[in-house]
């Protein structure tokens, strides 16, 4: 007698693979990790923050009803949607298409592509041919994002003049103490932006005739500086301005003088900080993957884009820092709470980033938000607590003022330029579907 015996049960069961909030923000912090070990500046990390979250959102939202795809939205943007009847695991590849587009805007590409591949591996246990699917999905919105990336002007940037330095003009911006580094990015105004029609959309007022003769509005806003922080060294370093000042500091390379010996002091970027507070207003309300991935895209968009319209401005204006003035005309051992950074002191790039950061969550997860800030904390930092992200924008701008690195109509006129940057984002891009923008 012949038995046949059917084996069904030895193929092993694959299960489907579940993909949280919490592994974007995994993903997002990995790569925040990396742009520290790599040392961008600041307007470079913010470039490398929204590609990346564009594909995610693209890749995630291919056949959404509640989220409108950014193409023919975003300046020069086009991408063909994916068509299959396969069913498609869109939050995995959403995570993929991230990975893929970040891999190309960083130095070390070889740590994230160590990480994504231990993620593929785990993937691959539960479920090969939905992580195959998924990546056949991801790599075609990737794919397209990168192509759109590299023709954003960037590249060209790179072999650009630098900054011309005029020496004999005292109103002009010149290096600055202790590394006297040459003048970051003077050509970023020839990025493409993602929303405003040209860098100068929202140029901002002039600021201050430059003039050292007393009573004059410069003069006064340079002696403001000047005597904030003398006051700020009387009350000493455990002053609420000093805490200001260095929680919002957010510069990626301070040097640090030892002796004979010069080394940095690696930390997160304006930009950085705030994708850290959208982490934390994400993760408060629990909101979804997909309400995840479009906070992540809507705001680091403003950012970048606020970037590109302060830095026209900088380079417009090519403003001197106080620093150089102070020490100049009216106290040479004089030194600023915050190391000066790099690069013209007109308009406060953290003061624009700000006013387009916080007006972007305050439109994603409304008014009155109260949060406490823990981005700081692996730096040493203590949790700073704030009512609303406008309030928590107002603070990281006057920590300029404190910091002695920017005076008062940089802050003053940066917060509304951002502002104006994220008005006009918020009017000219749709993400959501029934509803008005």
């Amino acid at each position: 007698m012949l038995v046949l015996i059917t084996l069904n049960s030895c193929k092993k069961q694959e299960k489907e693979i579940i993909i949280t909030a919490d592994d974007y923000h995994s993903v997002v912090d990995h790569l925040t990790q990396i742009m520290i070990h790599d040392v961008f500046s600041p307007p470079v990390a913010s470039r490398i923050y929204a590609y990346p979250n564009i594909a995610a959102y693209e890749a995630l939202n291919y056949n959404s009803h509640n989220y409108k795809t950014l193409s023919n939205q975003l300046n020069s943007f086009e991408v063909q949607p994916y068509t299959t009847n396969t069913s498609v695991n869109s939050k995995l590849s959403s995570l993929i298409a991230y990975m893929d587009v970040a891999k190309e805007l960083i130095f070390s590409k070889e740590k994230l592509t160590s990480y994504r591949d231990s993620l593929y591996n785990s993937w691959k246990l539960i479920n090969s041919s939905s992580l195959k699917t998924a990546k056949d999905h991801g790599t075609h919105y990737s794919k397209q994002i990168i192509e759109w990336m590299n023709r954003d002007n960037y590249a060209q940037t790179r072999t650009m003049p630098e900054h011309n330095i005029l020496s004999d003009d005292p109103s002009q911006w010149k290096p600055t103490p202790p590394s006297y580094m040459d003048a970051i990015e003077p050509h970023w105004n020839k990025i493409r932006p993602f929303t405003l029609d040209s860098a100068s959309q929202f140029k901002p007022k002039a600021p201050p005739k430059f003039s050292l003769e007393k009573g004059s509005d410069f003069h006064k806003e340079l002696m403001e500086v000047y005597n904030v922080t003398k006051n700020i060294d009387i009350k000493g370093d455990d002053s609420e301005e000093i805490a200001i000042a260095r929680f919002w500091d957010c510069n990626p390379y301070v040097s640090v003088t030892r002796g004979h010996f010069m080394f940095a002091s690696k930390k997160i970027t304006p930009g950085a900080h705030w994708i850290g507070i959208c982490k934390i207003a994400c993760k408060q309300t629990k909101s979804d993957f997909n309400q995840t991935v479009y906070a992540y895209t809507k705001t680091s968009i403003s950012i970048t884009d606020a970037f590109i319209s302060c830095w026209d401005e900088k380079y417009r204006s090519n403003l001197v820092r106080p620093e150089t003035l102070i020490n100049n005309h009216l106290d040479e051992t004089w030194e600023p709470v915050l190391q000066t950074p790099p690069f013209p002191e007109y308009t406060s790039g953290h003061s624009v980033v700000s006013g387009a950061a916080s007006e972007t969550l305050t439109s994603i997860f409304g008014d009155n938000f109260f949060f406490e800030d823990t981005t700081e904390l692996p730096y040493g930092l203590p949790v700073r607590k704030f009512e609303s992200f406008r309030k928590a924008a107002k603070e990281a701008a006057i920590s300029r003022l404190y910091g002695g690195i920017h005076y008062r109509s940089a802050i003053d006129l940066g917060l509304i330029q951002g502002q104006n940057v994220f008005k006009n984002h918020n009017e000219s891009i749709s993400y959501l579907k029934h509803t008005s923008k």
